[in-house]
């Protein structure tokens, strides 16, 4: 057996979120902070233990449970309440220790065994052990299932968790997985309380979640908010951390404020100390009140419409190669949008690591769209929709305003796919009913995103026997391709098979990116520390308040 700690510069490590967490981030981070105006009062340069830190969401989350959220929102909580067995350097893309110190893997990257930091407590008080680890690996793939999409997928060929002593065990899986290693570091894998492993999955994410994390669920009410406070003792840290011991904040609390103008006023008066997704037009306001805004881009899966090919009209293939040509995606970013975001060039985030882009594939050419169209018996009606056999060339697509330029941006793309006579339907629900939905699988398409620093996303994403949102059925050539990916260790050779998997998707339109989301996060000017992890998730951990 190796050691990955060595051999993942050479195998692994170089195959994840490199370019997620460099030039894109970094210059946003730095602009930002340096035109921002000099916080009101004095301030010390040192942190300073103490303070509420008052945060208004865009959405409500869906709960607090870091196994089967998904959202932004929702790991924006879930994220300080437990750690994960390994962490990831957002300015480096290293792999490094959290809960567990070290870990090794065979040579066909089928078994990986960790051993744990000694001395490391829950919440509760009890101790993290091999065993504990063990039951969230059996409980993820066992019991949750559906119910935690993301760390399903990232445990999909699980054979098992063999425990070796307290603190030492083996996780092995029926075919080579080179991602596993980057995904014990997401909040999907995280590990939570043998106690919480028996909770139902309804209370787990009503806020009855106990985890090592540095911040524990004081209170949570659906729809309306949470309250994280600090737990005292602390010292597992990972080194991603600019800080050892307990967190500086002596609580979190989150509030849902959909309205932009209204969590941009808040944060101006003092009500609020940070806000997410702060509007472009926002940015002066804010920074004109000593404010900053935070921005870094998302690595994984741009926003896209995620088509279900099992549906009329969209199981025509034409109709689906029609619909990227007849985008116009810079129009997106430049109208709705800003500077701030980027339109997509492939089915990755140009920020993940394996990205190839496809930019030719997906240049805007109406013409071309109306061609291929016409080509395949799609003829434009009297009212410029076209039809076929007695049927109008129209589709629905499923959204939630997880994000506040979502409705805008569909209300452009509609306006986009209607010149060449395509009508576009926008369903908006809660997130709550877009999880339902996509369960039932009762959609033409679906609008979502997913983050991970990752390539791997595109298996999780779009692989027949995983998510498989197209409700595709499996072929002999993405699937194997997928598949191949996660027995590559040499990152090139891995780059290589996954720029083929984004080719295959976007040459069939299984799925229609449209631009990248970047995170946008206001800030009141006494606020420091508050910064982002490797898949531009809010890490609070280091963030202190300055007095005034």
């Amino acid at each position: 057996m190796k050691r990955l700690r060595t051999s993942l510069a050479l195998a692994l490590t170089a195959a994840f979120a490199l370019s997620a967490c460099n030039d894109g981030s970094s210059a946003n981070d730095t602009t930002a902070e340096q035109t921002a105006q000099p916080s009101a009062g004095a301030e010390t340069n040192e942190p300073v233990a103490g303070g509420d830190l008052r945060f208004a969401l865009v959405a409500a989350p869906t709960g607090v449970d870091p196994q089967q959220v998904g959202s932004n929102v929702s790991i924006y909580i879930a994220r300080s309440i437990a750690d994960s067995l390994t962490d990831q350097d957002p300015t480096t893309g290293e792999i490094v220790p959290w809960l567990a110190e070290k870990w090794e893997t065979n040579e066909d990257l089928t078994e990986f065994t960790f051993t744990l930091k000694p001395g490391i407590t829950f919440s509760d008080g009890s101790p993290l052990t091999a065993q504990v680890v063990k039951e969230n690996f059996d409980s993820i793939v066992e019991d949750l299932g559906a119910l935690a999409p993301l760390g399903s997928g990232y445990l999909s060929g699980y054979e098992g968790t063999t425990v070796t002593d307290e603190l030492t065990f083996t996780v092995a899986f029926d075919a080579p997985n080179a991602q596993f290693l980057q995904a014990t570091a997401t909040q999907a894998l995280a590990i939570v309380s043998s106690d919480t492993v028996k909770t139902s999955p309804e209370e787990r994410l009503q806020g009855q979640v106990i985890g090592t994390g540095p911040f524990v669920v004081e209170s949570y009410t659906q729809d309306q908010g949470a309250v994280l406070a600090k737990r005292e003792g602390y010292d597992w840290a990972s080194p991603a951390f600019e800080h050892s011991g307990d967190a500086y904040l002596d609580k979190i609390t989150f509030t849902v404020v959909p309205e932009s103008g209204v969590r941009t006023g808040g944060l101006v008066s003092g009500q609020f100390d940070a806000i997410s997704d702060a509007l472009p037009q926002d940015i002066t306001q804010i920074e004109g009140a000593g404010g900053k805004v935070l921005t870094r881009s998302n690595p994984g899966l741009p926003f896209v419409l995620h088509l279900n090919v099992a549906r009329e009209p969209l199981n025509d293939p034409a109709v689906r190669k029609a619909l990227n040509p007849g985008i116009n995606r810079q129009e997106l970013v430049d109208t709705v949008l800003s500077d701030q975001f980027n339109p997509a060039t492939s089915i990755l985030a140009a920020t993940t690591p394996g990205h190839a882009d496809q930019s030719g594939l997906l240049a805007f050419d109406p013409d071309a769209a109306k061609k291929i169209l016409e080509e395949a018996g799609w003829v434009t009606g009297g009212d410029g929709i076209r039809e076929k056999d007695g049927k109008k060339l129209s589709f629905s697509v499923v959204y939630a305003q997880l994000f506040s330029g979502n409705q805008a941006v569909l209300e452009l793309t509609q306006q986009q796919l209607r010149a060449i006579g395509v009508d576009l339907q926008l369903k908006q629900a809660t997130p709550a009913e877009q999880a339902e939905i996509l369960a039932s699988g009762d959609y033409e398409a679906y609008y979502y995103n997913s983050t991970r620093a990752e390539g791997d996303v595109l298996r999780t994403s779009f692989h027949a026997g995983l998510r498989n949102i197209a409700q595709r059925e499996a072929d002999d050539v993405l699937e194997p391709v997928l598949e191949a990916s996660l027995a590559e260790a040499d990152s090139a050779k891995r780059n290589e098979l996954l720029g083929q998997a984004q080719e295959l998707i976007i040459e069939n339109a299984y799925a229609i990116p449209l631009f990248e989301l970047s995170q946008s996060i206001g800030v009141a000017g006494n606020v420091h520390g508050l910064g982002f992890e490797a898949s531009s998730r809010l890490k609070f951990y280091d963030t202190w308040i300055a007095e005034q």
